[in-house]
C-alpha cells in the first residue's frame, strides 16, 4: 500500500509534566504510515535566567524524519540565541508591551531562520531530502507567543471558545502562491511543482537553491508566522497539532472535545490519548501528534458531566446488547492476497476486531446501528468516533460470553 501499512500501529508514546503554573501532555502515534516522522518538544523553565518561560513544540516530519528530530532537539537552543530573546532585553522591554512582542516575534523568527541555515550544513541534503513542518509556543506569564511554519497548527481556548489558531501554510494560499511563482516555480495539483504539499517547511532543501532569491523568497520559506496572545485570567487550554490531527478535526471541534474531556477527567495525558483514539477512529491515515498545555483558567472536573458521561456509558452498552441479541457475530474475513484492490486490508482490519479466535462483530454494520439510537451526551465534538475505543471494549466482553460462529 505504498506509504501505508498493512495494520496500524496504535501504540502511543506520552508524556506529561507542570511546571511555571502549567500542566503540560503531549502523545503520539506512527498510525497507517510506514514509518513515524512526527518529533516534539516540551521545556518548562526554558534557561536559567528565563525560568518562568515555557516552550512546547511539534515538528511534523515529511520524506524522512531526519528534519524533525533535528529541529526537536535544536529549535529551542536556535531561538534562544536570537539577540532580540537575551534576558537583559526582554526584562528591559516588559513594561512596553508592543515592544516586547516585535522583539520576541523577530527572536522566534531569527530563531527559525538560523536553524534552517545551519542544518543545511549537518545534514548530508545530497541524499536526505527531508523536511518538517513545525508549530512552536513561547509561554511567558504574560504573554503566549505561537510561531507556525506550514501546516501543523496551534488553537487556543478561552471561556469556551476560541482565542486564536494559527493558519496553514499551503501552496493555493495567494500570498504563498505568489512567492512560489516569483522563485520560478509553479502551484499544479495544490502542490510546490507538483510535489510538496505545504509552502513553508524546515528543511526540503531542494526547493530552497534559487539564486538570487534570500532565504524567506524560495519556492518553500522556513519563515515562521507569529502569533502574540496577551495571557488572560480566562485562558483554557493551547493545542498544538500535526494535520494528521486536524485533517479529521476542525478547530471548533477539537475545542469543544478537549474541553469536555478536561471535565469528566483531570489526567491531562488521558486527554491527549483521547485526542488521537479519536483522530484515529474519523480515519486519520497520518502520523499523529499532539501536545495539550493546560492554563491555571482550565475546566476542572464537572461531577454533573461525569455522571451524565457514566450514564452515556451505560445507555451505550445496552444498546450494544440490543444489536448482539438481534444480530450473529460474522465469520472472520479472511487474509487479503495480491488480487485484493487498494484499500480491501484497510476494510479488513476494520470489519474485524480482533486477530484471535471467537465471534466476531461487524464493526460499520454496529456503529450504522449505534448512529440510529442517537444516544444522548456523546463527547462533544467527537460524537460516537470518540467512543470507538469504548464500544469495542464492550463487544469483546460480551462476545467472549457467545460461542464462534459457524463458517457454514
Amino acid at each position: 500500500m505504498g506509504t501505508f501499512l498493512d495494520k496500524p500501529k496504535t501504540d502511543k508514546h506520552t508524556e506529561s509534566g507542570a511546571g511555571n503554573g502549567l500542566r503540560f501532555a503531549l502523545a503520539s502515534e506512527q498510525g497507517w504510515r510506514t514509518e513515524m516522522e512526527d518529533a516534539h518538544s516540551a521545556v518548562t523553565g526554558v534557561s536559567e535566567q528565563l525560568p518562568e518561560w515555557s516552550f512546547f513544540a511539534v515538528f511534523d516530519g515529511h520524506a524522512g524524519s531526519k528534519v524533525s528530530a533535528f529541529c526537536a532537539e535544536t529549535m529551542l537552543a536556535h531561538i534562544l540565541q536570537s539577540e532580540e530573546l537575551q534576558p537583559e532585553r526582554l526584562r528591559r522591554l516588559a513594561a512596553d508591551e508592543p515592544a516586547l512582542a516585535d522583539s520576541v516575534r523577530a527572536g522566534l523568527v531569527s530563531g527559525f531562520l538560523r536553524l534552517d541555515d545551519d542544518m543545511r550544513g549537518e545534514l548530508d541534503v545530497e541524499t536526505d531530502k527531508s523536511g518538517s513542518t513545525a508549530v512552536c509556543a513561547l509561554v511567558s506569564p504574560t504573554h503566549v507567543f505561537v510561531a507556525n511554519c506550514g501546516d501543523s497548527r496551534a488553537l487556543m481556548c478561552r471561556r469556551g471558545q476560541i482565542a486564536f489558531s494559527t493558519t496553514d501554510h499551503k501552496p493555493m494560499n495567494p500570498a504563498e502562491r505568489e512567492r512560489i511563482e516569483r522563485a520560478g516555480g509553479n502551484v499544479m495539483i495544490q502542490r510546490v511543482n507538483g510535489s510538496l504539499a505545504v509552502s513553508r517547511a524546515l528543511g526540503d532543501y531542494d526547493y530552497k537553491n534559487v539564486h538570487g532569491k534570500g532565504q524567506c523568497e524560495q519556492l518553500v520559506s522556513p519563515e515562521p508566522e507569529v502569533y502574540v496572545e496577551k495571557r488572560q485570567p480566562d485562558d483554557e487550554f493551547l493545542v498544538l497539532a500535526c494535520d494528521g490531527v486536524w485533517d479529521v478535526f476542525d478547530n471548533a471541534d477539537l475545542c469543544h472535545f478537549v474541553r469536555s474531556r478536561l471535565r469528566v477527567t483531570d489526567k491531562l495525558d488521558d486527554v491527549a490519548n483521547q485526542v488521537l483514539d479519536t483522530c484515529f477512529y474519523k480515519g486519520s491515515k497520518d502520523n499523529m501528534s499532539t501536545v495539550l498545555i493546560a492554563f491555571p483558567g482550565a475546566p476542572k472536573v464537572d461531577p454533573a458531566a461525569a455522571a451524565r458521561e457514566e450514564a452515556m456509558k451505560n445507555n451505550l452498552a445496552r444498546a450494544i446488547e440490543e444489536y448482539l441479541r438481534e444480530v450473529e457475530p460474522v465469520e472472520a474475513p479472511q487474509p487479503a492476497d495480491a488480487t485484493d484492490a487498494p484499500g480491501d486490508k484497510e476494510r479488513g482490519a476494520e470489519d474485524a476486531l480482533h486477530e484471535d479466535e471467537g465471534p466476531r462483530v461487524n464493526m460499520p454494520e454496529l456503529l450504522a446501528f449505534l448512529e440510529e439510537k442517537k444516544i444522548a451526551d456523546l463527547p462533544e465534538g467527537g460524537g460516537l468516533a470518540a467512543m470507538r475505543k469504548y464500544v469495542e471494549d464492550v463487544v469483546t466482553i460480551a462476545t467472549k460470553k457467545r460461542p464462534a460462529v459457524s463458517p457454514e
